[in-house]
């Protein structure tokens, strides 16, 4: 019953919301997608998706990417890590890369740059805005967008200088220092800087008494952006971006009982050095039409390591048992994007190179002097990876009159790697693709316009590692088929905002990757295996509201609604008939309001709810559905901003990851461990601003 009343409350807030009120005259911001090819707005574009600016950003979390993570529809994140990089859109995602080659499903890109799966980055000071366009982007950023993309956007240089010097203390040691400034650099106002950098620090919410520090599970971050926007001509717009990110945390999030409480020795790492870049170019005048050129790099070297046993030699006692892994990825990438635009065709290639090499270290011993047996394990495992992908895009863009408008995109794209590790595995497979797109849009009047879309999207093929079977070695590429149907209305005088879509998509040769434990007594021999199951249909729907009711109050809520999966027979891993994906759950809500006094001051409220989902595909062990409340309040000048925020009010306790397997020597009985998010959190944030 707990669970039931407390997710009435984001009901609740969306039954206040949709009650009769007063309208005032206070237009809504239109706002222009920019991971769009054409920065078409958000009611033009047949699509769903979610645009998260800089004011809900700066308001509704307080470090990173994964506090918002909840506020948006059928989004989810597996916390495989100490911070969010593996995400699911509509059940679409992956879970964790250990070994093998990197295929993300969801794409991320931070200012142009791809960081698909290492998202660890996603810090959030002077971010302007964030895009998640859930559904296949196929047409649009081919194999590493199946189910969809997460584009960031830092704040863009200004001819006006300003700059911001910001400072936050809270809970659990928190202590964070940022900086931003920027302006002109010439008196014509044709080149722009803007200069950002932030420190974060805090101890990560657990305890390890065994060690007697409160810090095995710390977060230490640090974010350096830099843009630079000038024009060389009247007709070329130019933008560089620079970007920086260390992010120095521990990784000791498991504990035996479920709990905050770390037993572990050998307490592990998730640390991120990201050094990247990108250079965009937008030529208005070539020949009969635009062209657009975007050039990235990104080179990030990756610590991932944690205690496997997640104990100490006095937990096990009398039994000997002890075992850590410890890996070292280094991903380098450098990609070039041109598109050409002439009337209603715009045509583009693109190409990326991605090289990765991972060196593994799992170590450990047991000895149990009960059965006088004793094992050991020391396996050193390092693999070399490169990928060069090549694609070629076109899409035509058809007005029907004045209010109807049909789109269609198509993707061809060709991807060769070549693989090979210290087992003396080598393998160099390569696959053809192709996706597209076909939308309609009509606009029933000025304020309400309908579409429907037909998609495809892709994924590339790869092969599997270590102690696998013989038909498991290599897998098939994926397509994803998808209908969805919409409406995007601006009522009221654009006071209210009511966005809603209804989808089905059904997956061809879908990508299943199970785990599984090679040795019972060895908590490090996990093995990974992706394999193919045909048939997965999934369906449901989405909704986003977005009303000011008066000139000082704004209310939101959001829903999601997912249900589907896996075919109700699949032969290679039979406990899956039928069955939802993992980290998908059946409802995401959300819902929330601000109010902002013309003196000043403010206040945000937010909750959210989440149904309970399935940890993994390897097992049937589902979270509890839980219900999260933030709040924040404070007072804002034209020089100075004083906010005290609270996150988890009610001090939930929730599982972001699940693993079950037998951890607990000497009979290893199959257990489910998780790991919980964030706890309450208290704090304060105070700002100086510069004109």
């Amino acid at each position: 019953m707990k669970h039931f009343s407390n997710a009435r409350l984001p009901g609740a807030l969306l039954l206040a919301l949709i009650s009769p009120a007063v309208i005032a005259q206070e237009p809504i911001d239109e706002i222009i997608v920019k991971a769009d090819f054409r920065g078409r707005t958000v009611s033009e574009l047949p699509a769903s998706l979610s645009i998260i600016d800089a004011t809900v950003i700066e308001e509704a979390a307080v470090q990173h990417f994964e506090e918002l993570v909840n506020i948006v529809p059928n989004l989810s994140w597996s916390g495989d890590g100490h911070r969010a990089r593996y995400f699911q859109i509509r059940g679409v995602g992956e879970l964790e890369q250990y070994q093998g080659a990197p295929n993300p499903s969801v794409g991320f890109l931070i200012d142009d740059i791809d960081f698909s799966g290492i998202g660890t980055i996603a810090t959030l000071f002077d971010i302007e805005s964030i895009e998640v366009l859930r559904g296949s982007q196929g047409s649009r950023y081919g194999a590493k967008a199946l189910g969809g993309l997460i584009y960031m956007r830092s704040t863009a240089p200004t001819t006006e200088r300003s700059g911001r010097l910001q400072v936050t203390l809270g809970d659990d040691d928190a202590l964070t220092i940022g900086a931003a400034f920027g302006g002109a650099l010439n008196d014509e106002e044709t080149t722009l800087f803007r200069l950002s950098a932030q420190k974060h620090e805090s101890n990560g919410f657990r305890d390890n008494p065994w060690l007697g520090r409160e810090d095995t599970n710390g977060r230490d971050e640090t974010s350096v952006r830099f843009g630079l926007a000038f024009e060389p001509s009247d007709s070329i717009d130019g933008r560089l971006s620079l970007v920086y990110g260390r992010i120095d945390n521990g990784y000791d999030a498991f504990a035996l009982d479920n709990s905050y409480t770390m037993l572990s020795d050998n307490p592990g790492k998730d640390a991120q050095e990201s050094v990247a870049g990108s250079l965009r170019f937008d030529w208005d005048s070539v020949g009969a039409g635009a062209l657009t050129s975007i050039t990235s790099f990104a080179t990030s070297d990756i610590e991932f390591s944690f205690d496997a046993d997640w104990g100490n030699e006095e937990s096990w006692a009398p039994v000997l048992y002890d075992y850590v892994s410890l890996s070292d990825r280094k991903r380098d990438t450098i990609s070039q994007e041109f598109r050409y635009t002439v009337d209603q065709w715009l045509f583009g290639i693109y190409a990326l190179n991605l090289s990765e090499d991972l060196a593994t270290l799992n170590q450990g011993e047991y000895y149990d002097p009960g059965y006088d047996f004793a094992d050991a394990l020391d396996y050193p495992f390092d693999s070399e990876y490169e990928s060069t992908n090549l694609a070629a895009f076109a899409q035509y863009d058809l007005e029907l009159g004045d209010a109807t408008r049909i789109s269609a995109g198509m993707r061809a794209e060709r991807r060769t790697t070549d693989y090979s590790d210290t087992d003396g595995f080598d393998a160099s497979p390569s696959d053809t693709f192709w996706g597209g797109e076909l939308s309609v849009s009509h606009d029933f009047n000025g304020d309400v316009t309908g579409f429907a879309a037909l998609s495809r999207g892709y994924k590339a093929g790869g092969f599997n590692l270590g102690i696998v079977p013989d038909n498991w070695r290599f897998f098939e590429a994926e397509a994803m088929w998808a209908i969805e149907t919409g409406i995007k209305s601006s009522l009221f005088g654009d006071t209210l905002r009511v966005n809603a879509s209804l989808f089905h998509f059904w997956r061809e040769d879908q990508q299943v990757r199970a785990s599984f434990q090679l040795i019972p007594n060895d908590p490090a021999s996990f093995g990974f295996a992706t394999i193919n199951i045909d048939g997965g249909r999934t369906y449901g729907a989405e909704a986003d509201l977005r009303w000011l009711p008066t000139g000082e109050l704004e209310l939101y809520a959001s829903a999601g609604l997912l249900r589907g999966g896996f075919p109700d027979t699949a032969e290679e891993l039979p406990w899956l008939g039928g069955r939802d994906q993992a980290h998908a759950p059946r409802y995401t809500l959300a819902a929330g309001a601000v109010y902002r006094s013309a003196n000043g001051f403010f206040a945000r409220l937010d909750a959210t709810a989440r149904d309970a989902f399935y940890f993994d595909v390897s097992h049937d062990q589902r979270s509890q559905a839980y219900e999260l409340v933030h709040a924040r309040a404070g007072f804002e000048g034209e020089q100075w901003a004083v906010q005290i925020w609270g996150r988890n009010l009610m001090d939930e306790a929730y599982a972001v990851r699940g693993f079950y397997f037998g951890n607990e020597p000497p009979d290893f009985p199959a257990t489910l461990y998780t790991r919980l998010g964030d706890p309450r959190q208290f704090g304060v944030t105070i700002e100086r601003r510069f004109q």
